[in-house]
């Protein structure tokens, strides 16, 4: 039998059997999600057998190991080839399986991006003695996979767009992703089933083990990566802005990519607890109804009792206020970051 559950049940994974009636002209005439991660995901990869075309001949760098056990290794490498992560395979199964981020040159660097000259190398892992680095680009990575998740939880005739992620310390109780559903949605609120069902999409992503791949683009790349989506567009001009090299970061994570403001961790599959705990509603914006999805994580090297967890999960329920980001077609008046 088929029930009409209306549009308080728009998530495709609680409720597949959502009405067709809802579905617009504008809707057909738009490209699907499959067609907008494929067409992104192509865009990708183009760009990115084009930069290791950059480096025809295998050239030799060296890498200088740093860290406990390692000092004074010193690994000859391809330039343009290898990366953080090819270093690490040349260690220890521990080295790969615990490596979550890198310092080259004592800068923070992604484990899947290319090393272009010799350099010192140190690999970071949560359990490292200051742990800042490799906390805040988890907190990114979480935010991401929450994004990638809300792209694909609706049924195909709602429009999602994805926001510019806030950039939130560890300390703030909560990753965050913020979005714009279809206005058909704005009566909307989810359900605990629904927000349990972003989790499980969630761990599905994090069971796969997928990579994050870092590749650094011109803006004129990114905007035709981004030509289905306004909100995008307007996240590139902003992040553009803001380099000093006048480039954006990407990544993609399966079929998925989106712009990162700093670098993630290596892998999905780095997370362990993963809960989605709550969808608040910020109000009318450029957009439309902007929201903040917002979650809770753990990696898989730390791991809280289930008593802590609750009050952890407590806290990431409450809003996480940020300061907007001013936009380039709409300024707003400096907003002062609130008290801690």
């Amino acid at each position: 039998y088929s029930l009409d559950l209306g549009p308080s049940m728009a998530c495709r994974s609680v409720c597949r059997v959502f009405p067709v009636r809802l579905a617009s002209n504008a809707a057909v005439s738009r490209p699907s999600v499959a067609e907008l991660l494929g067409w992104r995901s192509q865009i990708f990869s183009r760009e990115q057998a084009k930069q290791r075309a950059l480096y025809p001949r295998t050239e030799k760098i060296e890498v200088t190991l740093e860290g406990p056990g390692l000092q004074g290794t010193v690994l000859i490498m391809n330039r343009g080839v290898s990366t953080p992560y090819s270093c690490a395979r040349h260690l220890t199964e521990w080295h790969v399986s615990t490596a979550a981020l890198a310092l080259v040159d004592g800068q923070p660097w992604p484990l899947h991006r290319p090393l272009t000259q010799s350099c010192t190398l140190s690999l970071l892992s949560f359990k490292d003695q200051d742990p800042q680095e490799v906390n805040q680009a988890y907190w990114r990575s979480c935010a991401m996979m929450l994004g990638q998740v809300l792209q694909a939880a609706f049924k195909e005739e709602f429009l999602v767009e994805l926001l510019r992620s806030p950039e939130l310390p560890v300390i703030s109780g909560a990753f965050c992703c913020d979005v714009v559903l279809d206005s058909r949605l704005d009566s909307w609120t989810p359900s605990e089933e629904d927000l349990r069902s972003f989790g499980c999409d969630a761990q599905r992503l994090i069971q796969q083990d997928l990579p994050w791949e870092p590749l650094e683009v011109q803006p004129a790349v990114a905007m035709e990566i981004f030509t289905h989506s306004r909100t995008k567009r307007e996240e590139v001009e902003q992040r553009t802005a803001e380099s000093p090299t006048g480039t954006v970061t990407l990544y993609r994570c399966g079929d998925h990519v989106d712009v990162s403001g700093g670098p993630l961790v290596a892998r999905t599959g780095l997370c362990s607890q993963y809960e989605v705990t709550a969808l608040h509603n910020l109000g009318p914006g450029p957009w439309g109804l902007h929201r903040r999805a917002q979650g809770l994580s753990l990696p898989l090297q730390l791991q809280a009792h289930h008593t802590i967890w609750r009050r952890l999960k407590k806290r990431a329920e409450q809003l996480v206020e940020v300061p907007p980001v001013p936009s380039a077609t709409h300024p707003q008046a400096p907003t002062p970051a609130p008290e801690v």
